[in-house]
């Protein structure tokens, strides 16, 4: 795969949790069925929302995870199974250039079982 086709098969996926607990449930059960390479864990986030008519306010925690754009679909349906909100969020942010290593690593860390 050419450094193109890997800057543009990656992505960073932006993943919110109700708890460091569930976070920790989540960001194993991903890498361990290689659909991100790694996740960036960030506890004590402040979230102020909207939900049913009411402003809400709640402690979250943010996982930034590195993909293959080939692994959304799965990534997605596995977070909605693990879900710790009515409806999670899961956002992909589409990556440009950058370190071709770096891309490659994550191809081949969420190839299924590495090189």
């Amino acid at each position: 795969m050419s450094i193109f086709d890997l800057q543009h098969d990656t992505s960073i996926v932006y993943v919110t949790c109700r708890s460091l607990d569930r976070a920790g449930d989540t960001t194993r059960t991903v890498v361990g069925k290689y659909l991100a390479a790694c996740i960036n864990i960030s506890d004590g986030m402040r979230s102020v929302f909207g939900w049913e008519g009411w402003v809400q306010e709640s402690e979250e925690v943010l996982l930034i995870l590195k993909i293959r754009r080939a692994c959304l679909d799965k990534l997605s349906a596995r977070v909605m199974e693990l879900r710790s909100f009515d409806v999670p969020c899961v956002a992909e942010i589409l990556l440009g250039t950058g370190n071709a290593g770096y891309f490659a690593w994550i191809a081949v860390e969420t190839s299924g079982g590495g090189a």
